[in-house]
């Protein structure tokens, strides 16, 4: 069975999500091991009671990030995972990490990328007056929240928002994109292949896969 290594920071809705989805059987593997930089993540306790191997590193234990990223890398790898999925994951990787498992790391963030990289998206849609705003799906490469998209879903942003609103809107559809795409990966249909993602040999459109 295939296998997959999770790296959360914080409530791990999105490893709860994928750890049903291969309790399940709609992804075609299971999490190998769980890994935090806070080691209060609520993930954690998911992980555990899902009996799935956790661990925290904490960054100050490392002289800088190349060096914790070094280290996070030999453990994962220790696990021998097919996939590595970022899943709230609130550190800049380095280069060499991202370059190790170049391919075969995905991350979920909350805008229709390449709108809103980085943080607050869920306000900065707000304050700028979108009519939608959702999430995006993506191989992960060294430009922050720039890789290859996958897959994304749309939620509508009404004018009495709260960012409490739009993020609870927002990772209704990640629950449900998330694992999809992983279950794609998993069951060989999806690459990422010459900086463009690819799903049944077929290269993805920008935005990634849409159904119509």
């Amino acid at each position: 069975m295939k296998r997959i290594v999770v790296l959360v920071s914080g409530n791990g809705s999105n490893l709860q999500a994928i750890l049903d989805a291969c309790q399940q059987g709609r992804i075609n593997g299971s999490v190998a091991a769980v890994f935090s930089n806070h080691a209060d993540a609520f993930a954690l306790q998911r992980a555990q009671q899902a009996g799935v191997p956790s661990h925290a590193l904490a960054a100050d234990d490392f002289a800088d990030r190349e060096a914790f990223d070094r280290q996070l890398m030999q453990q994962i790898d220790s696990y021998a995972p097919d996939l590595v999925v970022l899943a709230g994951y609130m550190r800049i990787l380095s280069a060499e990490f991202v370059g190790h498992f170049a391919g075969r790391m995905l991350n979920i963030h909350p805008s229709l990328l390449p709108k809103y990289p980085g943080l607050d998206t869920h306000r900065r849609a707000i304050e700028n007056g979108d009519s939608e705003h959702g999430t995006s799906v993506h191989f992960v490469t060294e430009q922050l929240d720039g890789g290859p998209v996958i897959l994304q879903a749309k939620v509508p942003v009404f004018a009495d928002d709260s960012e409490a609103d739009v993020a609870a809107r927002v990772q209704h559809q990640e629950h449900a994109i998330y694992p999809l795409a992983i279950g794609w990966f998993m069951d060989g249909r999806l690459e990422m292949r010459d900086n463009a993602a690819w799903l049944d040999g077929q290269p993805l459109p920008a935005a990634g896969y849409a159904v119509d």
